[in-house]
């Protein structure tokens, strides 16, 4: 069989251990001269976005803006040596903002080197949370957030970021808090009079610049063009008039010093749990994007080299003073769309800024902030998933529901707290649909094979004297007496008094000790009433378990067959039933 060529991605063959963790040696070695260009080129146009982007979405979470450059340039490096997606770009992103947000704002006290130093130590925590996992192989966990759930608590952060940005965009600000109260204040605050009318105009022309470039010239940098055009206009307005609209001012020269962020123990304790949320948040997102992309690309990612990976981009953004980061779906198109090829390009970027920080600071002092207030509710908007939720309504509204209280946990309860409310919400839900699963009484349709629910098909037939139960999930302490209650009622509805029940076994993946403690007690009650007790189709597996909990001294071998058409014929043969055959 023909071998295709490498991917940039894929690891060399020869490669032992260690490198796996290291997919930068083999991108290394299977680089191709003529992507050199392409990277270049795409990691200066990735570098527009990024930066615009990064002052935003730092300040969006109550930070410096330079906090969100400072994680950009970590991030980025860090990825491109030990992230296993080709072109996957990492920064900070609205997914996270409001979680860092609701986290450090109150520990900060309205200190910006604290709030730095508190944004870097979240980075640092949920950093390790990643890598643990990733290291543990425990990616599985991420799976705990549902569809529906990820819509509802991304719904709620939107609508809390567009909030919070809303008095920025008209030109004043509020303090930070919980949903209702940010609402209140903005409403306070329009009411008297505290609208600066010349920041709103800037806010909202970078709003519908953004709009509009997306929608008929996606292939322009949007955000770069509305930001730069906004700080042009600041520049030129009269130092009087200027005086009275917010801008990020000059940042600090140069890069932060590499250290340990200076907090207390209180603090970290205070941020472990937003810590934690951050991490399934920024994971779950970032698997669904790296294997978007992988697709595309033809190469494979592994989820758990992934979760290493971004561990150690959040550490090293913690590192460098900079707030936490995740992979972003808006700007990673950019850099595929550019042409990049490989991580590269990421590299370029930081490189980049790395340079406007050291030898250009001022060049973003008029930047408005009501400029990038427009970046984030542009980017809030976006996160909005209305179509979804509808469908969901239509399709099942049980789920609805989940995804609307996720929702409503998120806006009313906290951030934070709405995150660990939507996992809650994922293992109720999954406790519930196994608790009390699907189970049929089965009977036999002329002329299709197998047997089906009688309930479905009024017109099967059921063999007199058989009682055919299928139950459709593993047998375990939540819904072993339920099992037992559904026997009880489908031998009292019978036609005529059953003389044998066979349980069609193949959906039932596990028994627990519980299960089998309620089996050897229904086999003892069934005995008693006259009734015999098979199984049918139960996988080697659960034969396993239940030989290993002693229940092969009640069941024997004749108690299985290998289809429940065995036991039928078993059955109709031994009682001398005129059942017609398969």
């Amino acid at each position: 069989m023909k071998r295709l060529p490498l991917s940039p991605r894929d690891p060399a063959p020869a490669s032992p251990g260690v490198w796996h963790w290291i997919p930068a040696v083999a991108t290394l070695r299977t680089y191709k001269r003529d992507w050199f260009a392409k990277d270049v080129f795409a990691g200066i146009v990735l570098t527009a976005v990024l930066v615009p982007t990064g002052l935003s979405f730092a300040q969006a979470a109550g930070l410096p803006g330079v906090g969100g450059l400072y994680a950009s340039i970590a991030a980025l490096f860090a990825y491109a040596i030990f992230g296993p997606s080709r072109i996957l770009v990492l920064g900070p992103d609205s997914a996270l903002t409001a979680l860092i947000a609701a986290a450090v704002v109150p520990l900060a006290d309205g200190r910006p080197e604290s709030a730095l130093a508190l944004a870097g130590t979240l980075a640092m925590l949920s950093g390790i949370c990643c890598a643990l996992i990733g290291l543990l192989r425990l990616s599985f966990i991420t799976d705990l957030l549902s569809k529906p759930i990820q819509y509802g608590y991304l719904n709620g952060i939107a609508l809390t970021l567009f909030v919070s940005q809303f008095p920025r965009l008209l030109g004043f600000a509020v303090p930070g808090g919980r949903f209702l109260d940010e609402v209140t204040r903005v409403f306070q605050g329009v009411v008297a009079g505290q609208i600066n009318w010349v920041a709103c105009a800037i806010g909202v022309s970078c709003l519908g610049t953004i709009a509009l470039l997306k929608r008929y010239a996606a292939a322009l940098p949007a955000t770069l063009i509305a930001v730069a055009t906004a700080t042009v206009a600041v520049w030129l307005l009269e130092p009087e008039v200027r005086v009275g609209i917010a801008v990020v001012g000059r940042l600090p020269e140069g890069l932060a010093a590499v250290r340990l962020p200076a907090v207390s123990l209180h603090d970290v304790r205070e941020l472990s749990g937003a810590a934690i949320a951050i991490a399934l948040v920024s994971f779950a997102d970032m698997s669904v994007l790296s294997r978007a992309f992988a697709l595309r690309g033809a190469y494979t990612v592994d989820r758990n080299q992934e979760l290493v990976a971004l561990g150690i981009a959040n550490i090293a953004a913690g590192l460098l003073q900079g707030v936490p980061v995740c992979s972003s779906a808006s700007r990673t198109p950019v850099a595929e769309a550019a042409g990049a090829k490989t991580q590269l390009t990421c590299v370029v970027s930081a490189l980049c800024i790395a340079f406007l920080l050291i030898v250009a600071p001022g060049l973003l002092t008029h930047v408005p902030n009501a400029a990038l207030a427009a970046v984030i509710v542009s980017a809030a908007v976006s996160l909005f998933d209305l179509g979804n939720v509808t469908r969901l309504y239509r399709m099942r509204r049980s789920e609805f529901v989940l995804s609307m209280v996720c929702f409503a946990g998120v806006l009313m309860v906290g951030v934070v707290q709405g995150i660990f409310i939507a996992i809650g919400l994922s293992l109720l839900s999954f406790v519930w649909r196994a608790w009390h699963p699907y189970d049929a009484i089965l009977g036999k349709i002329e002329g299709r094979p197998g047997y089906h629910d009688v309930v479905r098909h009024p017109d099967a037939k059921q063999v007199p004297g058989l009682l055919l139960i299928r139950w459709d999930a593993p047998l375990f302490f939540a819904n072993a007496e339920i099992f037992s209650q559904h026997v009880r009622r489908g031998i009292a509805q019978a036609a005529q008094p059953p003389e044998c029940l066979v349980v069609a076994s193949e959906p039932i993946t596990d028994i627990d000790v519980t299960a089998a403690d309620m089996l050897s007690r229904l086999d003892h009650e069934l005995e008693t009433a006259g009734i015999a007790l098979y199984f049918a189709e139960m996988k080697g597996p659960v034969k396993d378990r239940l030989r290993a909990y002693g229940l092969f001294e009640i069941f024997d071998d004749t108690h299985f067959f290998e289809t429940v058409a065995d036991a039928v014929r078993s059955y109709t043969a031994q009682h001398r039933v005129d059942w017609p055959g398969e």
